[in-house]
Order: structure tokens, then sequence, then C-alpha cells
């Protein structure tokens, strides 16, 4: 998690604090000795003495006396906070509505298909706004976010307002911490002088048409610089009244303003879009090692393990509470094979007997994925030799896959790549008669870094490959571009290669598997790719072989 240091216990006071970084927003995580957290900012770590809890909320006497409740459908206070440390500032307490419905959401059009940020989300958001002013012209003033208060006391959702299936996808976002449900949560803004837009009319300081006019172009301001509103209101725009002078304007005559509430603060499907291209670019240049420093720093929830000889970056999945060995050293693509980036993603089956799909990420990154059928008994009967093989190795883990993937490519012999290994987080039980314990007994000295066993009996477990169509596999320099790939058997039922041809590829992987020691225990045309130029031809090898790659590892077995 981060750098711990113990702190004085006492009364709503913090007993461990941590660094943390979600939604890639840094934030100071202490934890109170009243079972509180208080998660503060960037801008509210220079006033943590005043915004400890005990300082504003806690004190119930100090409370009446000190908060005003604002107008709004949600829960907001302005707050006086006690002096600590010689510093007393006004704040914002507003009590977070993730999960809820949206006041009027069946009626309004633009509310539709929307829902409430949660705070972290909110406060992530936020500060990326703030931070356009380095991308373009001209800069969105805002209240600063300062900190993020959750009570320790559990209540059920009945009475925080949420509904169930709203939260599941707003915990599975959350990667860097477990959201508790039922727990509420408030932000914690910086007070910003002035009145609303409402109010400045209601005082003669602006005239409907000017409000209405205000409230359009920070619409639009805020559009430029990629992000929405969903909920606009002129009760947004905090306006600074000035002694018989009317109004705080620019040079240009333009009223001044600043931005609040931001729980239905959104990018635009322009930002949107840009922001997953740039992270897609990001991670094929990462992938291919050009982004990657000498120097190899892992955040503190993440470790380095190796494995049969391969490399992870291995870290716990705190949306599932399961696990993700991701393939290599740099700690940044970690974050790209979460489940919640590709579990839900619309998917096509590619096989029939085995779970096995393909995907394009929420990063419109293009992947296959695998449940391993490592700890089930093959479903074979032993009445023959192969069979029996079959039933006596069982079947590989998906390190085993992993590790036999890299030494083939090590050997010459083209694969898909692996990206990573998942372990779902829910329990799984299997009857007695379907289950094979080698695999558990052959790895049970393999350990993570935290010490728990890399295979679990009660655990299922993913394999990411890369696509099999995946250009920065196939792509060629020169020549004929490339077409598409798909499996020797897929090929043969389509016609597209012949008897001959299909059992003389079949021979030709086999022979070069044994060359390397390799022993396909089930060979099919299933398990290994050819792929086509853009003519429809066989793409063909320096020696004119056509051009193969294994995508099956499940019963491959490696001999001396």
């Amino acid at each position: 998690m981060g750098n711990e240091t113990a702190l004085p216990v006492g009364p709503g006071q913090p007993v461990r604090m941590e660094e943390l970084s979600v939604f890639d927003t840094p934030y100071v995580h202490l934890t109170l000795d009243n079972k509180d957290d208080l998660y503060v900012t960037v801008h509210g770590l220079p006033f943590i003495e005043p915004l400890m809890p005990g300082n504003w909320w806690l004190d119930k006497e100090w409370f009446r006396a000190n908060a005003t409740r604002l107008s709004g459908t949600s829960t907001i206070y302005r707050i006086r906070t006690k002096p600590a440390n010689g510093k007393s500032i006004d704040i914002v307490l507003k009590w977070n509505r993730m999960g809820q419905d949206i006041p009027g959401e069946g009626f309004l059009e633009e509310a539709f298909g929307y829902e409430f940020n949660s705070p972290f989300e909110e406060f992530s958001l936020l500060m990326e706004l703030r931070n356009t002013r380095t991308e373009s012209p001209g800069i969105v003033c805002t209240q600063r976010p300062l900190a993020i208060y959750v009570p320790g006391q559990r209540k059920d959702l009945d009475r925080l307002g949420r509904k169930d299936y709203k939260m599941m996808p707003i915990v599975q976002a959350h990667k860097e911490l477990a959201l508790d449900i039922y727990r509420s949560y408030a932000v914690v803004y910086e007070w910003v002088k002035g009145i609303d837009a409402v109010q400045a009319a209601d005082q003669g300081l602006l005239t409907p048409d000017e409000m209405s006019a205000l409230t359009l172009r920070a619409e639009k301001t805020l559009a430029t610089k990629g992000f929405i509103v969903h909920d606009r209101k002129p009760h947004h725009l905090i306006l600074r009244p000035r002694k018989g002078r009317g109004l705080a304007r620019d040079r240009q005559g333009e009223i001044l303003y600043a931005l609040v509430d931001f729980e239905l603060l959104g990018r635009t499907p322009e930002r949107e879009r840009e922001r997953r291209e740039r992270k897609q670019r990001i991670y094929l240049e990462r992938l291919r090692g050009k982004a990657m420093s000498s120097r190899i720093d892992y955040p503190a929830h993440l470790s380095h393990v190796q494995i049969l000889g391969v490399d992870y970056v291995y870290g716990n999945v705190e949306s599932t509470q399961g696990k993700l060995w991701v393939v290599g050293t740099d700690p940044e693509l970690f974050e790209y094979f979460l489940p919640e980036r590709w579990e839900t993603t619309p998917r096509i089956r590619l096989r029939t007997l085995s779970e096995v799909y393909q995907t394009t990420t929420k990063e419109n990154i293009r992947i296959v994925w695998k449940v391993s059928k490592v700890g089930a008994k093959p479903d074979i009967d032993p009445f023959s030799i192969r069979a029996r093989r079959i039933l006596e190795f069982g079947y590989n883990s998906p390190f085993e896959e992993v590790a036999l993937a890299s030494y083939l490519r090590t050997e010459g012999i083209p694969t898909i790549s692996p990206r990573a290994v998942y372990m779902a987080g829910h329990k799984i039980e299997m009857a007695d008669f379907l289950l094979d314990t080698g695999r558990y007994t052959l790895q049970e000295q393999h350990r993570n870094p935290d010490g728990s066993p890399i295979l679990r009996k009660d655990r299922s477990y993913v394999t990411l490959w890369a696509d099999w169509g995946d250009p920065d596999e196939t792509h060629r320099e020169g020549g004929v571009p490339f077409g598409r790939s798909m499996s020797a058997l897929h090929a043969f039922r389509k016609k597209l290669i012949t008897d001959e041809e299909y059992f003389s590829l079949m021979n030709i992987v086999q022979d070069r598997l044994r060359a390397v020691n390799v022993d396909d225990l089930n060979p099919a045309g299933s398990h290994f790719l050819v792929s086509f130029d853009s003519r429809g031809d066989l793409i063909r090898d320096d020696q004119g072989e056509p051009e193969t790659r294994i995508c099956e590892f499940e019963l491959l077995r490696r001999f001396a």
C-alpha cells in the first residue's frame, strides 16, 4: 500500500498512516482509532490537523454550533473547523450518493443512463479537470477537493439508499482499494466564498437571461476541456459580489465563476475515446519495452515473482478478492489485465468443449482468455494408450502453460503470447471423483511473495493471451499484408486448406515440438494457428513452410 507510520493514539486520532493512489489520484490514508478512515488529497495535506473528524464532525456540540445545512437534493453542510495548530478553515461536507437513484431520473432525459460518481471517481475526475490547464488555454475554476471521510459504522443498504445492482460495477471499478457498500462516504471540499448564480439573480445582480447565458457559457467551457456535468444547474456556479459594483469580472468583462458539485461530472465521449486510445498506445509501448526505464520501482501493492522460470508482476485484485500475475517485469501493465477490464466486455466463444473467449478490453486491447482445467480429471475413457497417458499426466496448471509457451518461443517455435494469469476470488467446489490433486502437490512449493500458494484447489484460474490475430504478433515487414489467423481445423472446415495440407500441417507441428522435447498428448488441428495474407494464401516462412503458432498448452508435456 505505501509507507506506514505509527502515530499517537487518542480519541478520533490516527493509529496508522499510509500512502496510496486511487484512479491515479494520490492520498494519505489515515486509519483512526474509532475505525473511521480519512483519505487526504495533496490539497488537504496543509490542513490535515483541522481536517481530523474530531475537529468538525465527531464533536456534535461543535458541529451544531458551526455547521449550516446548504440547499440542494443531497445532504451538504458548510462547517467551520476547530482551530488546530493555529489553523481553522471553512469546509463543505457532502455525503456521497453512489448507488442511489438520481432524483428525477425517470423524467430528465439528460440524467438517464448516468450514475452518481463514487467519492474516489469524483475526486479523480475533478483533479483531471483541474489539470487540463496544462493541456489547453484557459482555466476552469473549481473548489478544491481536500479529503474523503468514511465513518466506521456500517448500515443496511436500504438506510443508505443504495441499490445492490448499482453498487457492484462501482465496487469492481475500484481496484486499488475495497469499497465497503455498507459504509457512508463523504467528500470534503474547501469552501468557496460567494453566492451561487440563483442567489445572485434573486439579489438583482443577474437577470434571468444573464443567468441562462452564464450557465451555457460554463457548460461550453467545460466541454472544450472534455468534460460534462450531467445535471447542470446555475446553483453550481459560485459568483463573487463586489460592494456596490455588481459581480467580479475578468478583463474582458465576463463574469468570474467557480464550479462546484461534481457527483455527476464525466468525460465527453470524445475525451473518453482519446483517453482509451492514449492508454492503448502506452500499453503497446510498454509491451514492446519502449517505455521501460532501467530501474523498476514496484508500488507497494505489487511485487515481482518468478514462477517456473517466468517473471511476473504479482498483486491482489481488490475488486474480486482474487489474485493476478502479469507476465513480465513492468508494473505499469498490471492494471490492463484486471478482471474488470475484460471479464464483462462483449466476447466471442472460440471453442465448443473449452471455455475460450475472444474479447476487446475497455482499453480497446484485443485478448483471448481461457478458463484453466487444472485440477479436473480429463473427461476421457482409459481404453487406449493415448487416453491412459493423458489421464496419468493430467492438465497443466496455468503457470505451466505460460512456462511452456515461453520455452517454445525461446526455441524458435512461434506461439500466442502469454499476458497474465488470474485467480478468481470466489470459492469453488469439485466432486472428489472429478478432482485431480496431482498439480497441487507438484507445485505446492511455489509461493507468492506474501507466502500464499500459487495454486489453490478451491479457486478457478484464467489464462490471458494476446489475440490470435493481434497485429503485434503477426505483422510482417514488406511483402503481402497480413490478413487473418485461425486454427488449422477451422481453416480446414472452411475449405481454406486441403485435406493433404491439413495432415501435412499436423505432422509438421508434431515434428517441430518433438525436436525441442515437447510432446502433445492430444494432437489436434485446433491446437495451432495458421495465417493467411490479404490474398487468402497461407503465410510461409523463409524455407517455404507454412507459418504456425501454438495456441493450446494444457496437454503439452516437456520431456528430457
